[in-house]
């Protein structure tokens, strides 16, 4: 059997510059490229074997200096999530600080289903220098170390103690990867002293490799149970997931829509799966959602679920769906996400799904009744929307119209990330996507920091498009450094900075709480109240990132605002752009609810109203919904 005498490094390098995914008869690298961050647990073996790759030309791996490793798995699963989960980035850290640094990344990756390889330093597997530099001492067992905290965030973990075990942890990381209804963070730790040492690798393991990626069938029996509880709806709804835009199934969910005269509604994940101006678009759905999606959600008898993991944001937390006989249809490649809300299990690719329903369905459409009710209430409720963004707030602009001027000044082609804060509510709640791609908002972690890393992810997967890292005070105060590897790369991103001098979505939640506001501001502490209610602060985030390397520009109104996009589109390079909003700012009611508790006593009177209000909203919770069939 032929061999090549390798270090365990250079194998994973040349090994991973060989696999491929395929859907679709398309094929495309599965991984190509690498972030990441040295040190003295990589530094002599990921960085060796990156840097001989790209000197002799042995893999094809390009690697990107990350500045944060937390950041670059956000940046990695961006990258994922505007590809469709067809390809991927991996990321190497060193050993102890920079390795556990990755994990709320790959917590991350894998609440929202996107494949990002890791690949942490680990602990000495010869044991011949211990504890070395960074290593968390166990006294119960030699063999566990930091790493194993990726254990229960990874969908795949494996440790390498030796190079023969190599093959098999990347034959499963990659299966694993390419699995939609499995994937999400694959970790394979990689033990410092292994991977500097050679062996002789057969040279079938750096064969070119293809993934397919399947889109499963429905089952017959499955989709007969499905039809029969949707030809029986007179109220029938569809909560559109991100699984729509992953399987690129928006064009037969249209098909679907217009065949039936079903109403669509969508998650953070999946808005885009039918734009905004389709008549059977209703908007978002939830406790952010819209006023007319919500409506639709309480009378409806049937909810037709495609690729949504029903999440309490979704459900309203399970006060969304008020019929009695409310019944549930899950059409989603994962069957655990399927099995949900005990509804009629349909195990399929979003797509293969839907086309399969369409051809079923082809006699069914919904009452004329019915039609003129979810159209009267779009209607209602695009008026909101059009107040709320133009809304001529004083002295400082409401955060609604920063949206709105944004949403306007955008191309459909242009992509606008987020991920926490107060602004992925008002998103799904105003924003009117014109393309599938155009809105890619974090929501299911909801992490604060990845709105510039994960852009920078995004702006590596559609390096055509211009794409917009929208962030709040917040959240730029816990991560901007990626602004320094777009600058370094070329990667031009436009930054909007949305200071509003603390947590607006936190502070306006704890007032609804009864906590009012409590700890929420970015003040001085007050010397007469002992509290953090002082003067503000006076921070310059433009200046922290025009010292990064962005070309700053500063706004203080709506118009000047949509002179900077347009300036900023027309730059060569990262642009952010500065402006101060209202935190008080009014916004439009969902009329959906989130479940957060209330002290069920205090002293505090804000506290004791609070909760009554928490226990009305809690007697319309409905803990399991029952009815479907599975």
């Amino acid at each position: 059997m032929a061999t090549v005498r390798l270090t365990v490094a250079q194998a994973v390098v040349r090994f991973l510059g060989c696999q491929y995914s395929e859907r679709d008869g398309a094929e495309h690298r599965l991984i190509p490229g690498c972030f990441g961050i040295f040190g003295h647990g990589n530094v002599a073996g990921m960085a060796q074997a990156l840097l001989e790759a790209q000197v002799t030309g042995s893999a094809d791996l390009p690697y990107y200096l990350a500045r944060n490793e937390q950041g670059m798995v956000h940046a990695a699963a961006g990258y994922a999530k505007t590809l469709n989960r067809l390809q991927t980035l991996a990321c190497t850290a060193s050993i102890g600080p920079g390795s556990t640094n990755m994990l709320t990344g790959a917590a991350l990756a894998t609440v929202n289903r996107l494949p990002v390889l890791l690949l942490p330093s680990d602990i000495f597997a010869t044991r011949a220098a211990v504890p070395v530099l960074q290593e968390l001492e166990n006294p119960g067992s030699y063999d566990v170390s930091v790493n194993d905290a990726f254990r229960p965030l990874s969908r795949f973990f494996d440790r390498v103690w030796r190079p023969e075990q190599l093959p098999q942890a990347l034959l499963g990381a990659m299966r694993v990867l390419t699995d939609p209804a499995r994937t999400g963070a694959v970790t394979v730790a990689l033990p410092q002293d292994v991977q500097a040492e050679a062996y002789d690798w057969p040279v079938e393991l750096f064969a070119r490799r293809v993934w397919p990626i399947a889109r499963p069938v429905p089952e017959p029996a499955a989709l007969d149970r499905a039809v029969a509880v949707l030809r029986a709806a007179r109220r029938p709804l569809i909560v559109a997931g991100g699984g729509v835009i992953y399987a690129e199934a928006t064009e037969a969910l249209r098909r679907f829509a217009q065949s039936t005269g079903i109403p669509v509604c969508d998650t953070q994940a999946g808005k885009g799966s039918l734009l905004w101006d389709h008549p059977q678009a209703v908007g978002g759905v939830g406790s952010t959602g819209s006023q007319a999606a919500n409506a639709l959600a309480r009378d409806a008898d049937v909810v037709l679920g495609i690729g949504t993991r029903y999440s309490d944001f979704t459900t309203a937390s399970r006060t969304a769906f008020q019929d009695p006989g409310v019944r549930f249809v899950n059409l989603n490649v994962a069957g655990f996400d399927a099995a949900k809300h005990t509804g009629v299990m349909l195990v399929a690719d979003a797509r293969t799904g839907l086309d399969a329903l369409t051809e079923a369905l082809s006699s069914y459409r919904v009452g004329d009744g019915y039609r003129t009710r979810y159209r009267q209430l779009t209607d209602d409720w695009n008026q909101v929307v059009d107040r709320a963004v133009h809304l001529g707030h004083q002295p400082l602009p409401a955060q609604s119209e920063v949206l709105g001027a944004l949403n306007e000044m955008m191309s459909p082609r242009d992509i606008v990330v987020q991920a926490a804060g107060s602004m992925p509510g008002d998103l799904q709640m105003l924003w009117r996507a014109g393309d599938a791609k155009q809105y890619s908002v974090e929501y299911g972690f909801s992490c604060m920091g990845f709105e510039i890393a994960g852009a920078l992810g995004v702006k590596l997967a559609a390096p055509d498009r211009d794409v917009f890292a929208l962030v709040g005070d917040g959240s730029y105060l816990m991560m901007a450094q990626e602004i320094v590897t777009s600058v370094a790369e070329g990667l031009k991103l436009i930054v909007i900075i949305v200071q509003n001098h603390g947590f607006a979505s936190i502070g306006e939640l704890s007032e609804k709480l009864g906590s009012q506001r409590f700890g929420t501001a970015y003040r001085y502490r007050n010397a007469g109240t002992g509290q953090l209610d002082g003067a503000k602060l006076p921070i310059d985030l433009a200046a922290n990132a025009q010292s990064l390397g962005a070309e700053v520009i500063r706004v203080r109104t709506i118009d000047g605002f949509r002179d900077a996009i347009k300036h900023a589109k027309a730059a060569a390079s990262t642009t952010a752009i500065h402006i101060e909003t209202d935190p008080l700012a009014p916004v439009p009611s969902s009329g959906g609810w989130w479940d957060v508790p209330v002290s069920q006593v205090s002293e505090l009177a804000s506290t004791r109203a609070a909760y009554q209000d928490y226990a009305q909203h809690k007697a319309g919770q409905r803990p399991l919904i029952e009815g479907g069939t599975p």
